[in-house]
């Protein structure tokens, strides 16, 4: 039985997501970020070879069960790379006004300031005259003039310095690049193999990538979760059936904030995470949430209001990408997430909720779990206590906004590695089977005044079913005093 939830991990409801790579390949530093309050380590599928991926994997179990800390791992796919190619002498300086090629057709190392190679040679075909085209994350902006075969002829509207392999969006969306690579696809047999708890699909359009991704990931003998990662205008125009079919979505500001613009951003984010905590989905906000730490041993305090944000409007995790991978500072980072959520979730608006509050629900195991967050919200609760097989009945729970904690007892590593990522959601190592037919909340009760969970006189709630071991099968709520 886990040891390690009596910590300020319980306190923190908003989960954080740390991106492994050279800063925290060192076993000590990974420990400390750990420690520091991770509850969930990324693996970018867009940097690094088969090998350090899979020596991070073992590196980050093994640490995680010395700390005895439950820590899921997610496989973050690379996806379709839209991209310039490279110039000749180094970087150019592109005027205002002045008329650049990029040429599906023209020498990948052959660039100057007048043309450029690309990568993806459908680039012509998907593309009008008047069309924009963002350059390096919008840095350079480019107004299409003409089409003439493998040339796009495009007019320089914003210009600037342009380096190497930038990337490539259309303003208002519509690349038809396939979601899924063949690299993807290797990586996702990856992903299998090393048993990840998510994988995140870059740039899908629709439900139909999605599923995709998780068909090959079965095919491949995976179990984890799918993450619909939204960065493409068509995912926002799709996101209801997206929502639909996967698990969970990812906030991906960079690529969406260049495709739909700065300006519309926070109102989508708003959106998203509203939609899929409506949709009982998990929602990760991702993308420069603490970047000036990349350096810097403390954030901005933009930075300090943008994760405070994400926590206010109910964001289930935030995720942090080159500020743990390659940063100077990946352990105060988390801690600096750590200390802004905590101080977020101090807001009253984290805590009520009125959702679902007239919804008709499907199933009884889902009834069970609205149940319980009423009452749990209009009673003086110490603490829930989710007896589950697959984790749902803990995932319901925590779409409800509240400040008790939701402890899901679970006798199943994988369904306790996916739950670290529920917003309010504490996983515990617990054999229901253990415990005398008829006397499993006696059992329960006396094993987390062991742990130290609550204390005598607490009111707390359980859910379970009434036969043990089965999923899905939890019918039964029950109020007690400890």
């Amino acid at each position: 039985m886990s040891a390690m939830i009596d910590s300020g991990n319980v306190r923190r409801r908003t989960k954080i997501v740390a991106t492994l790579g050279p800063s925290t390949d060192d076993g000590a530093v990974l420990r400390e970020v750990i420690r520091a309050g991770t509850n969930v380590l990324r693996l970018n599928f867009s940097h690094g070879t088969d090998e350090q991926h899979v020596a991070r994997i073992h590196a980050a179990r093994r640490i995680a069960r010395e700390l005895d800390r439950d820590v899921a791992l997610l496989g973050d796919l690379q996806g379709p790379k839209i991209r310039i190619q490279r110039f000749a002498n180094g970087p150019v300086h592109l005027r205002d006004d002045a008329t650049f090629v990029i040429d599906t057709g023209h020498d990948p190392d052959g660039g100057n300031e007048e043309i450029v190679g690309t990568t993806y040679t459908e680039l012509p075909h998907d593309l009008d005259v008047g069309d924009t085209l963002m350059i390096n994350d919008g840095r350079i902006q480019l107004e299409v003039t003409a089409i003439e075969g493998s040339r796009v002829v495009s007019r320089v509207i914003v210009g600037g310095e342009l380096s190497d392999n930038k990337g490539i969006n259309r303003q208002g969306g519509g690349l038809s690049a396939t979601a899924l690579t063949e690299k993807d696809k290797r990586d996702i047999i990856t992903a299998a193999g090393q048993d990840l708890d998510y994988v995140a699909i870059s740039f899908p359009r629709g439900a139909e990538d999605v599923q995709d991704a998780r068909r090959l990931l079965r095919t491949a003998g995976g179990d984890g979760l799918i993450v619909a990662k939204i960065e493409r205008a068509e995912a926002i125009e799709n996101i209801d059936s997206i929502l639909q079919v996967s698990d969970a979505v990812m906030v991906a500001r960079g690529d969406l904030g260049v495709e739909i613009g700065d300006a519309e951003l926070p109102g989508v984010q708003k959106d998203l995470i509203s939609r899929a905590r409506a949709a009982h989905r998990i929602v990760i906000t991702a993308t420069q949430m603490m970047e000036s730490m990349i350096e810097s041993p403390i954030p901005t305090r933009a930075e300090v209001l943008d994760v405070a944000n994400a926590v206010i409007d109910g964001t289930d995790a935030v995720m942090l990408s080159q500020e743990t991978a390659m940063g100077r500072h990946p352990v105060k980072v988390i801690e600096a997430v750590a200390r802004v959520c905590m101080g977020a979730e101090r807001r009253r608006e984290t805590r009520i909720s009125s959702h679902r509050i007239d919804a008709k629900f499907e199933r009884s195991d889902e009834a069970i779990a609205m149940s319980t967050m009423y009452c749990a919200n209009h009673l003086d609760v110490a603490a829930i206590f989710a007896l589950t097989e697959s984790g749902s009945t803990a995932l319901w729970m925590s779409r409800i906004r509240s400040g008790i904690p939701i402890f899901a007892l679970t006798r199943h590593e994988g369904t306790r590695r996916r739950a670290t990522l529920y917003r309010g959601v504490y996983p515990v190592e617990f054999d229901v089977l253990q415990a005398e037919p008829g006397r499993v909340g006696e059992y329960v009760v006396s094993q987390m005044l062991k742990m130290g969970v609550i204390e005598k006189g607490d009111r707390i709630i359980f859910t379970r079913g009434d036969l043990s071991g089965i999923s899905g099968g939890t019918n039964t709520m029950k109020i007690v005093v400890a």
